[in-house]
């Protein structure tokens, strides 16, 4: 039985992929700070293991990492938006925190599904959660279109280090699916053209199902009419 960790996996896309892994016969460690959100998912299927953790905490990440064991695919999905404003009203602490979640946690995860697959032997794929803001910002998303920036070098980085081990890594970057990070924005911008996030889900599972052999190291899934090509 193939396996895969997720992180962020209380709600929103994780959520759904998450479920959508279960559905394939896949086994599943859910990752994330809620335990009950976790339990609503694990406490139904038999193959879903709920491993509360905060991605920023190593010694955590760590721990769930070790209970889960053989690990075959990463999706390194957990993240926060941050507010929409400008730089300059942008608390420090606040700017720290989206970092810490969409940057130090990534690392975090990626540096132990790395060392996993190398400790096993055989290989082994880490997809991380980009964005369209990857490639071009929403205004006053400051915070957010940094760190996922920083995610593409470090999924080039990933895939190119992981050469020598069989490690592959790519990038999914998803374009206004409906989930609870895309609330607020909706909420504000009530004719923003959104997807179904079951189809965010159905992408990684594609990608994670490729054998080693193969790579997506960037894939774009996105709302057909939202503004991304030739925003602006």
């Amino acid at each position: 039985m193939k396996s895969i960790l997720i992180t962020g996996a209380s709600s929103g896309i994780g959520r759904t992929t998450a479920e959508a892994f279960l559905e394939a016969g896949w086994r599943v460690g859910m990752v994330a700070r809620r335990a009950e959100r976790l339990a609503e998912v694990a406490d139904d299927h038999p193959n879903a293991v709920s491993l509360p953790a905060d991605v920023t905490d190593g010694d955590a990440m760590a721990a769930a990492f070790d209970r889960f064991g053989q690990l075959d695919v990463l999706f390194n999905n957990a993240g926060v938006f941050g507010p929409s404003v400008p730089i300059d009203e942008v608390p420090l602490e606040v700017w720290e925190d989206v970092l810490s979640v969409n940057l130090r946690g990534m690392f975090i995860a990626a540096r132990l599904a790395f060392g996993r697959f190398r400790a096993q032997g055989g290989g082994g794929r880490i997809i991380n959660n980009g964005s369209i803001s990857a490639h071009t910002p929403r205004e006053n998303t400051i915070c957010y279109s940094t760190t996922k920036h920083a995610i593409t070098g470090l999924t080039k980085s990933l895939a190119l280090d992981g050469r020598p081990f069989d490690i592959t890594a790519g990038q999914i970057d998803i374009g206004n699916a409906e989930s609870e990070l895309l609330v607020g924005l909706k909420t504000a911008n009530p004719d923003m053209q959104t997807m179904d996030v079951s189809h965010a889900a159905a992408a990684v599972l594609h990608m994670a199902r490729l054998p080693l052999s193969a790579n997506i190291p960037f894939m774009t899934v996105m709302a057909t009419k939202m503004p991304f090509l030739g925003r602006g």
